[in-house]
């Protein structure tokens, strides 16, 4: 019998992974450990405070960082909600809707924002924005981020509706469930983990993004990854990192999350 692919016998194998997780989140653990930093100094170590959380939340700049913050949270919300909507239908769609003419082509449609660089995505969608001679503001940032979180929630959730047997449906519609009836009882249940997954993904993407927001923001709206560049144009502060370190804790939670409930969804559908 043919004996198992495995990657660990490769010499160097555990050398480059142990190369590839320090390049990755050495300087993450480097902007955490320095925002409990008692100086000034973003390079000398003064000895353990937490001065520039303190500072985060009521010091000079803080309410220019709340609001930010708020922004970003708000956005975030509709942004997630209203993909996941678009998500979940266009899921249903493609995976209980048959066969279709174009069917390849609308899925290379919705992966597409993945695929294509963000940076395109960003001047595209300021040139979109500019040639219907649309303001430039929160509601532009939504728009733009309802688009590119779409394909970040299909994925879960049609990945959660393709492991769906279609015999549960069709026992509802035997006993004479309608179409609604048996997606609101019977497949919106079932589909629940893979939903608020990627709910939570579209959220955490549109939290995170800098560079498209960065192009269609407009002058004096600011959302929390801009504001934490704008800071840092005029010079890295311990505050900085502080606030940097909070947006990654949280979104590592989100995450984290997510990743969990994914795989309880996986869980029930192993057990039934």
């Amino acid at each position: 019998m043919e004996k198992a692919f495995n990657v660990k016998q490769y010499n160097g194998f555990y050398f480059i992974t142990c190369l590839c997780l320090f390049i990755l989140y050495a300087p993450l653990l480097i902007v955490m450990i320095y925002s409990f930093n008692d100086s000034l100094s973003i390079t000398r170590w003064g000895g353990m405070s937490l001065r520039w959380y303190y500072e985060v939340f009521y010091g000079l700049e803080s309410e220019k960082f709340k609001l930010a913050a708020w922004n970003s949270l708000i956005i975030a919300l509709m942004a997630a909600t209203i993909a996941t909507i678009v998500a979940t239908a266009a899921s249903i769609g493609m995976v209980r809707g048959g066969h279709f003419k174009g069917k390849s082509a609308s899925f290379g449609l919705i992966s597409l924002p993945i695929m294509v660089p963000e940076i395109v995505t960003a001047v595209a969608t300021l040139i979109f924005f500019s040639a219907i001679s649309f303001k430039l503001g929160v509601l532009s940032i939504l728009v733009a981020h309802i688009v590119f979180c779409i394909p970040f929630a299909y994925l879960p959730i049609s990945a959660r509706l393709q492991g769906i047997e279609a015999s549960y449906e069709e026992a509802a519609q035997d006993l004479y469930a309608n179409r609604w009836k048996t997606f609101w009882h019977v497949l919106m249940p079932i589909m629940g983990p893979g939903i608020i997954s990627g709910f939570l993904l579209g959220f955490i993407i549109s939290l995170d993004d800098f560079i498209i927001t960065n192009f269609v923001k407009g002058a004096g709206v600011e959302t929390l990854p801009t504001a934490i560049f704008g800071a840092v144009k005029q010079g890295i502060k311990p505050n900085i990192m502080a606030l940097s370190t909070l947006l990654l804790l949280f979104s590592v939670f989100l995450v984290t999350l997510s990743y969990f409930i994914g795989r309880k969804g996986n869980n029930l559908k192993t057990n039934k």
